[in-house]
């Protein structure tokens, strides 16, 4: 079965010089490749720097690739002109590590999920409305929360405000760059068995960025470890978990401690 995505021999440089037109240059993504099979998760694993927040960027059609390929559902992305991107961007939706950055902090819940609808122009208003409504019962934010600001919520209704947000155009792929990192542990889960609930019942497929293997034990059915801007390995979760092969992959599964002592979130993976 064809992936919806696959990434080839991507190639992202930045000038390493002072100025654009330095000819010295920065290899953030230095030849990645990956794929992921349609409802599955792929979790992208590596230290800060590594690339991860760079290949999303490039995913999303929200940074240009330097060469390689980007084929989402058989087409190559990288290869659209910026009319043609701009009409695939609903289908592969962004979540940060923080919302407060991404969400108007004046703007109503309500007002944060319809914006997508009325920049696509869909709907009529009072179906926007509803619509949002839906969004907001669907990831357990309280329909009485509906009309508080952004910055009245707590970091755990504020990422649900923003996966709302990620859904309201029913995309395809959710590239998920750090969102549980900055909630705490209890917020964490909660947050991670929504993103498993939503998964099975719409048929998501995640591309999961993290430097936290015990997060990426519980959600991903497969792991790429991604060191300088090159995928150094990858694998089933369960057998990158159990048997890692490369240096970077044990250096990094013995900085998390939860890992090391909640082993039994292999089970829930």
């Amino acid at each position: 079965m064809r992936p919806l995505l696959k990434v080839e021999n991507l190639v992202k440089q930045f000038p390493a010089g002072r100025t654009v037109h330095s000819k010295a240059k920065l290899a953030a993504l230095d030849g990645v490749s990956l794929s992921i099979p349609s409802g599955e998760t792929l979790a992208l694993v590596g230290e800060s720097g590594s690339g991860k927040s760079t290949l999303a960027l490039c995913i999303a059609c929200l940074e240009p690739p330097t060469s390689g390929s980007i084929w989402f559902e058989g087409i190559d992305v990288a290869a659209l002109g910026e009319h043609q991107q701009r009409l695939l961007r609903p289908q592969i939706q962004l979540v940060f590590q923080d919302p407060a950055s991404s969400l108007n902090p004046r703007w109503t819940a309500l007002d944060i999920v319809s914006e997508p609808f009325l920049v696509q122009r869909r709907f009529t208003k009072p179906d926007r409305v509803v619509r949002a409504l839906q969004l907001l019962d669907r990831v357990a934010i309280p329909r009485k929360l509906a009309g508080r600001r952004a910055d009245e919520l707590s970091g755990g209704q504020k990422q649900r405000l923003a996966i709302a947000r990620a859904l309201a155009l029913e995309p395809k792929l959710i590239i998920l760059d750090e969102a549980l990192s900055a909630l705490d542990c209890s917020v964490q889960a909660q947050i991670s068995n929504l993103l498993l609930e939503l998964q099975s019942s719409l048929g998501l497929t995640y591309l999961f960025i993290t430097h936290d293997f015990a997060m990426a034990a519980h959600l991903a059915d497969q792991i790429a470890v991604m060191d300088r801007g090159r995928i150094v390995e990858s694998g089933p979760a369960e057998q990158i978990l159990s048997s890692p092969s490369h240096e970077v992959t044990r250096s990094l599964l013995e900085a998390t401690s939860r890992f090391a002592e909640t082993p039994s979130l292999l089970v829930t993976a």
